[in-house]
This record gives C-alpha cells, sequence and structure tokens, in this order.
C-alpha cells in the first residue's frame, strides 16, 4: 500500500491530460482482464438499454474502465495537490441553489450520484462550504486512514459512520446548516429499501432520502458531478417541491428518474460496474 500511495503520489504531479492518457491505457487493459466486472457493465447496459446494440454497449464499457483508472490515479490530486489546484479545476454551477438555502437557515440534502467526477468535485466543493457525509471503513487499515485523512483535509467535513443511524446525520446538519451528501443509488441491500424503477427495471433502492428529509425537514438539492476533458463541472439543480411526499414509494421513484435524466447525458461516466440489480424481486432470477 506504501508503493502505491508514493505512485499516486508522484502521479499527481503530472498535468491532468497525462494523468488521462496513462488511464486510457490502463483503462483499456482493465476492460481486457477484468472480465468479471466487464460483464457486470454489459449486462447492466443490457437491461437499462435494451435497444442499444452491443458495440455501443461495449464501447461505452471500455470508455467508462477508463473513467474509473482514472479516477482512482486523480486521488492524489484530490489528497495531496494544493486545494488552489482542485478549485481551478472544478467549474462550480449555481451553488446559489444551496446558499440561498442555507442564508435562510435550511437544512439540506445533496443528491449526489455516483459518477467518475465525484470524488473531485466534492473536494472543491468542501472549499466553499462544509459537508456532512457518510463512511463506510475499508478493510486495508493503511487505506482507511487515508481515505478517512483525505476528507478532513480542510477540516469542514462532518464525518458519520454508515453503522450510527440517522440521528448524528441530523445533528451534524444542525451543527452549521452543513449539507448532507448523499449518495443512495446502489443496491445496498433490501433492507431499507423498496423495489421500485430504475431504467425500466425493479431496483433495490434505498428510501433513505426521502425519511431523512421528513425527519430533518430538510430540502433535497441534486448535484450532479461531471468530467468535461480535462477538467471537471459541478452542477447544482433547483430544489425539489413537494418533497419528501406521503408516498415514500413515489419518492424513491422520483430520485431514480431524475437519476436516469443525468445518465442519459452521460452514459459513459456513470457507475456501471457496480451490481445495481444484485438483489432482485421474490420470485426474479438472478441477474449476474
Amino acid at each position: 500500500m506504501k508503493f502505491a500511495f508514493a505512485l499516486l503520489w508522484l502521479i499527481r504531479l503530472l498535468p491532468m491530460r497525462a494523468i488521462g492518457l496513462i488511464a486510457a491505457g490502463l483503462g483499456d487493459l482493465a476492460y481486457l482482464l477484468a472480465r468479471g466486472r466487464r460483464r457486470v457493465g454489459l449486462i447492466n447496459l443490457r437491461l437499462c438499454f435494451p435497444d442499444m446494440p452491443l458495440a455501443e454497449r461495449k464501447r461505452l464499457i471500455r470508455k467508462n474502465c477508463q473513467h474509473m483508472i482514472r479516477m482512482v490515479l486523480e486521488y492524489g490530486v484530490c489528497w495531496w495537490s494544493s486545494a488552489k489546484r482542485i478549485d481551478n479545476l472544478v467549474d462550480i454551477k449555481n451553488l446559489h441553489y444551496v446558499t440561498d438555502l442555507r442564508d435562510k437557515g435550511e437544512d439540506i440534502i445533496l443528491f449526489y450520484p455516483h459518477f467518475v467526477g465525484f470524488e473531485m468535485c466534492v473536494y472543491a466543493l468542501n472549499q466553499y462550504i462544509p459537508l456532512v457525509s457518510v463512511y463506510s471503513h475499508q478493510k486495508n487499515e493503511a487505506l482507511d486512514r487515508q481515505i478517512y485523512a483525505g476528507r478532513q483535509r480542510y477540516d469542514n467535513a462532518y464525518i458519520v459512520s454508515r453503522q450510527e443511524g440517522l440521528r448524528p446525520i441530523i445533528k451534524a446538519m444542525r451543527k452549521d446548516h452543513a449539507p448532507f451528501l448523499y449518495l443512495p443509488d446502489q443496491d445496498f441491500g433490501v433492507r431499507d429499501s423498496l423495489f421500485v424503477d430504475f431504467f425500466g427495471v425493479k431496483a433495490a433502492t434505498i428510501t433513505g432520502m426521502s425519511r431523512i428529509a421528513k425527519l430533518a425537514r430538510a430540502k433535497v438539492v441534486p448535484a450532479i458531478p461531471r468530467r468535461v476533458g480535462d477538467r471537471f463541472e459541478l452542477e447544482f439543480y433547483p430544489p425539489w417541491d413537494g418533497y419528501p411526499s406521503e408516498d415514500i414509494e413515489a419518492d424513491t421513484r422520483r430520485m431514480n428518474a431524475f437519476l436516469e435524466d443525468r445518465v442519459r447525458e452521460i452514459p459513459d461516466q456513470y457507475f456501471w460496474l457496480h451490481k445495481r440489480f444484485k438483489n432482485r424481486p421474490q420470485g426474479e432470477t438472478r441477474v449476474y
């Protein structure tokens, strides 16, 4: 692990374009060698885009592998490059949707789905506003320490363990009206989840965003990170009206519908290698 950290530390000295070129080569290699993950990605695309030709699905997953490798290589930039460099790499659009609510004393949940630019963009955002996030501990102790230290690099983040439940999250949000950075778009199991449509396929989707918004009386503001060439863009969208509603299933479907529209805009940048449909409704066969 020390060697890997040293390598990332050296790579962060390179221009972003050079990091991208390295990632392109390594991503192509990963596409060829990581057969299991490639298969997962292709199955996900087949389920979500049944009319997409196989050749296009393969092209997208190959590009996705390049993006994922690049995200890993850019951790060195996130952890050890200057705050100014990170700030200069990310264009933040419509942050006023968040700051206006904070000025009014509102609590905020940032719906922040898993796109490949999410790490770099959050390191830029945290320079402007405090954030609350949930942390899952890593099995490797050295990696766990480094990721945790990286998240705290600006001394401007409240990190809550996933095992602690909802109350510590809400308490942290109310300290400084710090927005809660929430990534609820993966399959975390059937507990606290509902099977709702994601691209027309029933997907186990956690209902936490609706429940936390109701308990905290918080506004939900979507935020989408994008890679644009060798740079990034973090775009905020207007707060959702009428959310949460009295129908938690409708709330959960609304979240997935919004995400579908954003995925269609940048399909190669979503986390397709995750087993999004790992859990199936009772009676349905496994897809992986």
